[in-house]
């Protein structure tokens, strides 16, 4: 296959360089010490199946747009009440787990090594606070963080993909978008955008009729895929 022709490289984050289940499933443990793991992943499915409904919704047109940071609260008030947990502070802590979510090993290092290469852009769901706290917390390194609360809607909107199109100052079939989450990567190739997809545990795989530029199994194979001779973009 032809080396891609690209001047900028678009993550997605949940899901793609961070582990947001284990993340969340952390925060219900330590909400109540006691919950077994099967209990656990019940109510780390409620949180998940709350969270892309209500975005549905927003996309719909059913409910105005809400940041992930409201979403995240009502996610934790329903688990906690699932949990028996009626305490503010205890409900507030789970919310905030939903921001402080483990990197996938090979993330860190492979945005390192792409930094060097092309300009790096991260295009999240996730709220403006929300996506700050994420980069700190795992360590991500970008040359720009957009977050579609700047749209005021969800991807796969394709209002999320055109930020960054329009911060990138290219033309998107210019830029490669790179999600574990094939639904995101056809929003992005709707508009335009060249698609790679990485393989994660707990992403959403291709299906048959899809055509993504690019398939990786992680960070470093892409690396390797989009070629070590590339020099910087100036």
């Amino acid at each position: 296959m032809p080396q891609l022709e690209i001047d900028a490289i678009v993550f997605d984050v949940l899901g793609t360089l961070v582990d947001e289940p284990a993340g969340i499933r952390a925060g219900i443990r330590a909400l109540d010490p006691a919950l077994d793991e099967p209990r656990i992943e019940q109510l780390l499915s409620m949180w998940q199946q709350h969270i892309e409904g209500e975005q549905r919704r927003v996309l719909d047109g059913d409910r105005p747009y809400l940041t992930t940071e409201d979403l995240d609260r009502e996610a934790a008030q329903l688990v906690a009440t699932a949990a028996g947990v009626d305490d503010p502070a205890a409900v507030a802590e789970l919310a905030r787990s939903a921001r402080r979510l483990p990197p996938w090993p090979d993330t860190v290092a492979g945005l390192a090594r792409l930094a060097d290469r092309f300009p790096l852009i991260g295009l999240s769901n996730a709220s403006r606070t929300a996506l700050l706290e994420l980069n700190a917390h795992a360590g991500l390194r970008w040359h720009q963080a957009l977050s579609a609360e700047d749209a005021r809607t969800y991807k796969p909107d394709p209002a999320v993909y055109q930020l960054a199109v329009a911060v990138s100052g290219r033309p998107p079939e210019r830029l490669l978008m790179v999600a574990a989450h094939a639904w995101d990567l056809r929003g992005a190739q709707a508009l335009g955008l060249r698609t790679a997809y990485v393989a994660r545990p707990v992403g959403d795989p291709p299906a048959p009729a899809d055509r993504f530029d690019l398939h990786a199994g992680d960070l470093a194979d892409l690396a390797g895929r989009l070629g070590e001779s590339r020099e910087p973009s100036a």
